[in-house]
């Protein structure tokens, strides 16, 4: 059996495939497995809360994990040692996120091209049809993930708090989440996943983006995100496309269009899930 793993800091969606590619279990999903913010110990009790996972876990030849966190090398080793003492008879691979909206956006192996990710949090690599390069290390929700789902969550709170909601969509705001200040702190100081609770409010833009405060925010944040993130590579989108991934980039394909124009950058392919994109790369790639 093999596991292909795809994962966010919200949630985490594992495929089992045989080596032909043929599933074998329906699509399993757990919470995220971020090892940058999550325990040794909260990352194995995620994994162990999956029945599925525990009654398959001796007959797993290879794990490819792709997930949020993983761009470095001591949260990736921490996971990889999580993984292999729970699947003791697997092979395991773990990778950056990146790579994987790599592998699902581009349209052939050796295809040069820069990739964005837009889901809980945020990233952009350039990848040259062989090996991935970054110019910015990822400081996380606190310092950077412009145009992420926490990012977003972020400016709506804020835009609460500090009255810049238009009346509209402030009733829709406080009717939809609670709002009680006592009850965001608790979430964001003493719970887990401050990041994912946050991305958690950014499904509010996609229910009212006949709204033009929406929309505004919406494009601001992808502005950030290019002038920050994007054109760190303005020489190589010169002549390769960019592609995107994740949810809020999949939902938002409009605005960003309209901000890669005043940028003047060519927009590829728009992906939600890559993970039906990992177990086609991987499985052809054990037949070679």
């Amino acid at each position: 059996m093999i596991l292909v793993v795809d994962s966010g800091s919200t949630k985490c969606d594992w495929i089992a495939v045989d080596k032909d590619g043929n599933q074998l279990l329906d699509k399993l999903r757990t919470k995220g497995l971020n090892p940058a913010i999550l325990t040794e110990k909260k990352l194995t009790k995620t994994i162990k809360k999956s029945k599925e996972l525990s009654a398959n876990r001796h007959i797993v030849t290879h794990i490819f994990f792709y997930g949020a966190g993983c761009g470095t090398e001591n949260p990736r080793l921490l996971l990889k040692g999580v993984l292999e003492e729970f699947f003791p008879n697997a092979h395991v691979e773990v990778n950056e996120d990146t790579l994987a909206a790599v592998y699902a956006t581009i349209n052939h192996k050796k295809e040069a091209a820069v990739v964005c990710i837009q889901g809980t949090g945020s990233n952009c690599s350039y990848y040259d049809g062989e090996k991935l390069h970054q110019r910015v290390n990822s400081l996380g929700y606190t310092l950077m993930d412009e145009a992420s789902g926490n990012y977003y969550g972020k400016q709506l709170i804020r835009d609460y708090y500090f009255h810049r909601m238009p009346t509209a969509i402030r009733v829709a705001f406080e009717e939809k989440y609670n709002l009680d200040s006592d009850y965001i702190k608790y979430n964001l100081y003493k719970q887990p996943n401050p990041n994912a609770y946050l991305a958690n409010f950014a499904e509010f833009m996609f229910l009212n983006k006949d709204s033009d405060y929406i929309l505004k925010l919406i494009k601001k944040g992808f502005r950030e995100f290019a002038t920050n993130m994007i054109m760190q590579f303005k020489e190589e989108i010169k002549t390769i496309p960019v592609h995107f991934a994740g949810s809020i980039a999949f939902f938002s394909e409009k605005e960003i269009r309209e901000v890669a124009t005043e940028f003047g950058f060519t927009v590829g392919n728009f992906v939600r899930r890559p993970i039906e994109g990992l177990v086609a790369f991987h499985t052809n790639a054990l037949k070679e």
